[in-house]
């Protein structure tokens, strides 16, 4: 529902600046909001604004023309100032003749404000009311529907104004340079070239999504045996020795990439991939995008809002009265009993049939 700026100008509109400051994950999922932009307005150019963890993400969106990223580092307030004044020269620079924030909240307003556009589209928020949604020129009120996916959220703040595309699933291809990237990578970590790969995910900055690491012991082990292939475990630089005790239970054809692709380079890795199977993460949806089959872990967040859809694609859960309860674990206690009851059985059972499927 449109609450203020009915009447959207789309005449002469040469540079068009898109603010998405949300995690990997939220990034990922607005590349059709970017492609719709691109397709309403192909002349222009249009800039995205991410956080700086996000940036080569956003090189690799074929609907972006560059990316402003935002880098949180701690700095003392002779850099801080140092560092915002070029932010600031760096986004006047492009002349703007429309901003486009995909969040509710105040960081994306200030930025879409300082941007200098004339025209200014955001979310209404409830705790908006003193300055942040004054801000807007044109505000609409968070769509919400029931099984409406994450994607298709963040479209319907376009769709408002008439921002359509027909593409409404992310799609990320690859360049050519991160796909020798990608290759040089496994070979290097020695990943034969004669076998299939499955890439696994199974670690989050949440506890309270991961399934436990003997249960991926058993699942990696049991995947080499029946299946041939190798494994690849893909994380963060901070996961790299929980991904390290894994490889080492594991053994042979095991091979620990975390911390050793950037979420440049990862889209390829993936794309090099037969399948992806994780936990409700980045990962998935960077997997997903790229196009091989997933299947996904869900414990207490909603796979509906969140999880690929498709048929190549597969969610597991436990069929518990209280999934999904959006809570960090059990009454917030960092641990989630649909997980941890979720058996080893289950998930085998899950990527027999999926792999049966998809051939």
């Amino acid at each position: 529902m449109l609450l203020k700026g009915n009447n959207l100008s789309t005449d002469n509109i040469r540079n068009i600046l898109l603010i998405q400051l949300g995690d990997i994950g939220d990034v990922l999922l607005t590349f059709p909001a970017i492609r719709a932009v691109k397709e309403k307005f192909p002349q222009a150019n249009v800039i995205v604004a991410v956080r700086e963890k996000a940036k080569e993400l956003i090189e690799e969106c074929q609907w972006a023309t560059g990316v402003i990223s935002i880098n949180e580092e701690k700095r003392s307030w002779m850099e801080e100032l140092s560092y915002q004044k070029k932010f600031f020269f760096n986004l006047r620079k492009h002349h703007f003749d429309m901003a486009i924030d995909m969040k509710s909240g105040d960081r994306g307003a200030i930025l879409a404000f300082l941007s200098g556009a004339k025209q200014r589209i955001g979310l209404y928020a409830h705790d908006g009311k003193l300055w942040r949604n004054r801000v807007f020129t044109h505000l609409a009120l968070p769509y919400q529907a029931p099984r409406r996916h994450m994607a298709q959220h963040y479209l319907s703040l376009l769709e408002e104004y008439g921002i359509k595309t027909d593409h409404t699933w992310p799609v990320l291809v690859p360049s050519k340079a991160r796909l020798r990237e990608a290759h040089d990578l496994l070979k290097k970590e020695g990943v034969p070239s004669d076998r299939p790969v499955i890439a696994l995910q199974p670690f989050s900055l949440w506890s309270y999504k991961e399934w436990g690491i003997k249960n991926y012991m058993g699942l990696i082990q049991w995947l080499i045996s029946n299946y041939h292939v190798s494994v690849i475990i893909t994380g963060s630089g901070d996961e790299r020795i929980k991904a390290d005790k894994l490889m080492k239970e594991c053994k042979s054809y095991t091979y620990n990439l975390a911390g050793k692709t950037s979420i440049g380079t990862l889209p390829a890795v993936f794309q090099s991939s037969k399948m992806f199977i994780g936990i409700d993460s980045a990962g998935m949806h960077i997997a997903a995008a790229t196009g091989i089959p997933t299947i996904s872990l869900f414990g207490p967040s909603s796979s509906t809002d969140w999880a690929p859809r498709g048929e190549r694609h597969r969610v597991v859960r436990r069929d518990l009265p209280c999934v999904p309860c959006q809570n960090k674990g059990c009454e917030d206690s960092g641990m989630s009993r649909c997980l941890d009851e979720l058996t080893l059985e289950e998930v085998q059972d899950a990527v027999k049939k999926h792999l049966e499927t998809i051939g």
